[in-house]
Parts: C-alpha cells; structure tokens; sequence
C-alpha cells in the first residue's frame, strides 16, 4: 500500500507532555490510582467465592456469578460511556465513576440477599466502565507519543495493584470479620484513590470533542470491523481475559480441596503474584516503544502458555511459580494491546475513545463468558480441565499474535521515534 502520511520528527517531538515533568508525573499517579481503586473494586468478590458459596448456598458456578455480572455491566457500559466521552472529554467521567463505583461498593457490603447482592454487582460494573473506558484514549492524548506505551503499561500496572489488593484485602478482612466487612473495605480504598485522582489528575488539554451518536457509533464500529488488526486486537482482549478469570476463579475452590487445604486468608495470598504484572505491563511497555508492539506481544503469550501447563501438577510451588507466569505474560500481552487499539484507531481515522471502548467490550465479555465456564469446568472436570480450557485460550491468543504480525502499519501504529531521530514514519 501507498504511503497513507509522514509525521515529521519535530511535529511528534513536540506534542504532548513529556516524561520527567511534573505534569507527567501527576497523570501517572492519578491513573496509578485510579487503576488501583476500579480493579480493587471489580475483584472484590473472586477470594471470597467459596466464602459467598458457603453463606448463600449456591454452587461454585453460581458464585462466580458475582464476578461475572459486574464485568458484563461493565462491558455493556462501555459501548455508551466510550463514545460519550468523545464529546464531553475524559477526566470528568473518570472523577465520576471512580467514586460512584466505591459508593455503590459500601452498598454491596450490606446486601440483604443472594440476589440483591448480584443486582448490586451488576450496578458496580456499571459504575465502573467510565475509568478503562477513556483511560488510554486520555493518555494518547495528553501525552507526548513516544512515551504513550510506557504510561499505559504504568496505567496498566496500577490495575494490577489493585487486582492484588482487592483480592488480598478482602480475602484477610473475610477471615476477620466476614464478607460484609470485607466488600467495605475495598470501597473505603476505592474512596481513598478516588481522593487522589480528583487532587491529581490534570484536566484534558488534548481533548477534541467529536460527535457521538448512533450513526457516529456505527460508523466507528463498522471501521474497526475492516481493520484486521483491530479486530485481532478485540479478540486479543476476549482471551486474555478469558485465560486469567478462568484460572483466578477456580484457584481458591482448588487450594481449599485436597492435597492443599487452605483457609481463605492463606488461599488468598496467591494473589501475591499480582506485582509480577505490574513490572511486566511496565516493561513491555517501554520494550513496545523501543521495538514495536509486535515484536512484544507473542513473547507474552509463549509466558503465558509456560504458566498455565506448570500449574497442572498438585504441587503448591509449581501453582504459585505457573500463576506468577500467566499473571506476567497476560500484563504483557494487555499492556500492548490496550494501548495499540486507540493509537491505530486514531492512524485510521477511527473515535479512538469508543474503538477503546469497543476492545474493552470485548475484554469483559470474555472475562463474564469464559469466567463463567471456567467455573462449570470446574464442577465438571477438576482442575485438569481448567488447564485445558486456559491452555487452549492462550494458543487462540498465539494465533491472533501471528495475525498482528501480518497486517500493514498506519501512522503511528509503531515505535514514536526517538529524539534526534531524523527518519520520518511512515506506513507499509
């Protein structure tokens, strides 16, 4: 194909803010946290399924249900706060979900019933889409492009956090004192970095409002159906997802069967694989902008392949150590391709907040519909079938890898170049 347009250097040098101020800083922060409080708040429930099985009497399908339904009503937010926030901007809609998510939280604490707690959950998903749903979108736009892959990986690293802290907090506070007091916590954390996030996060410099609407959303939708690697992106995102909730799920049912026998605050301490993620979402970020982003990505799920298969004999270091791996290769892989779908959204043309929103979409519905599996998996094979279900997610996630590979590069969907660089980019 022809060359589709030149970016000169002095033009990409000069746009955005640059790493080392103090503008920099704050963003990082800001969405650090932001980052910490919404994935405190979505995994709140997944160390204390047993525990909610137990209380409820529900089976270890229906439990992870409350998981389930707050990333489907995430997912189907998505596809309204994404293109909403192409015309009303970014920070506002991050201030607001952060904190109505961690309010609608302390709600889920005092939940009477199975089903009010379920409805509950099913409203924090909800709450919760305005934070991923614009978070890359507002990092390519406020921040200088060479350093746009390494903040969404810190972004990303952030999330990560608050995986583990979510699920680590909750788990102790449940062994404590019971699951109410254990959902209220991780909504007094969400409250504290929402604190954080309204001190902190700079308002949009780069924002360009765009219209939205049925015909605007459509038109989106139908570009990123013709973009191959838009839609590899998307099903990148289903079954990334798909390989960690699948595992994370069942993990606890397994550590509290034979041969381990684990109480829940000792289960939970799994989840200590968690920073592992944080410094490879960190990393493959600066390695996607020194190298490219498909050199970065099937790295991460060959790692992630390694993990899942050592975690298939009954031996407690082996589960820990093949975890750690799936945790790190997932970051890996859903650190790049985040931030890839914004970035070759906007080379195309497309509304970078709703093609986000439209991958993120696709990254909870994976989670709601394989983390669902994953659990009647469970009840029908153990956790040889569990493995077999990841492994075949991650082969799936290899398959995509090599499609990437193959697709053309627009604008700036590559490295930015460096300072001093003279070359200007082009696409092929």
């Amino acid at each position: 194909m022809a060359v589709v347009a030149v970016l000169t250097p002095s033009s990409a040098l000069e746009a955005g803010v640059r790493p080392g101020t103090r503008a920099y800083h704050r963003v990082v922060v800001a969405l650090f946290a932001a980052g910490v409080a919404t994935f405190a708040l979505l995994y709140s429930t997944q160390a204390l399924l047993p525990l909610l099985a137990a209380r409820f009497g529900v089976s270890a399908g229906a439990s992870a249900w409350s998981l389930s339904v707050t990333t489907l009503g995430l997912a189907g937010a998505l596809l309204v706060v994404g293109p909403l926030s192409d015309r009303v901007g970014r920070t506002r809609l991050i201030h607001a979900s952060v904190t109505l998510a961690s309010v609608v939280g302390l709600a889920c604490a005092l939940a009477p019933t199975w089903p009010a707690l379920i409805g509950l959950r099913l409203l924090e998903g909800v709450a919760l889409a305005g934070l991923p749903a614009v978070a890359t979108a507002y990092l390519r736009e406020e921040l200088h492009p060479g350093s746009q892959a390494r903040a969404v990986g810190l972004y990303v690293a952030g999330t990560a956090l608050g995986g583990m802290a979510g699920r680590l907090l909750t788990g102790a506070v449940a062994e404590l004192a019971g699951w109410r007091w254990a959902l209220a916590s991780a909504a007094l954390l969400g409250l504290g970095c929402a604190a954080v996030v309204r001190v902190l996060l700079p308002a949009s410099r780069g924002f360009t409002a765009r219209p939205t609407g049925l015909r605007s959303a459509l038109g989106t939708a139908r570009g990123a159906l013709h973009d191959r690697a838009l839609l590899a992106l998307f099903g990148i995102g289903a079954c990334a997802m798909g390989v960690l909730t699948v595992l994370l799920n069942t993990v606890g049912f397994r550590l509290a069967g034979a041969p381990f026998h684990l109480g829940l605050t000792a289960a939970s301490l799994v989840f200590c694989v968690y920073p592992v993620g944080s410094v490879t979402s960190a990393t493959a970020g600066r390695l996607a902008d020194r190298y490219g982003r498909r050199t970065v990505l099937p790295l991460g799920c060959v790692v992630a392949l390694v993990g899942v298969l050592l975690t298939l004999p009954a031996s407690l270091p082996l589960l820990v150590v093949g975890l750690a791996l799936v945790v790190a290769g997932f970051f890996a892989v859903h650190g790049v391709a985040s931030g890839w779908v914004p970035v070759r959204a906007h080379a195309g043309g497309l509304a970078t907040g709703q093609a986000a929103s439209l991958y993120l979409f696709a990254y909870y519905v994976g989670a709601s519909l394989f983390g669902a599996l994953g659990g009647h998996t469970w009840n029908v094979a153990g956790w040889p079938g569990v493995v077999v279900l990841a492994a075949g997610l991650v082969v799936v996630l290899g398959v995509l890898a090599l499609v990437l590979r193959g697709t053309p590069t627009l604008l700036t969907d590559a490295p930015a170049p460096a300072q001093g660089d003279a070359q200007p980019r082009t696409s092929r």
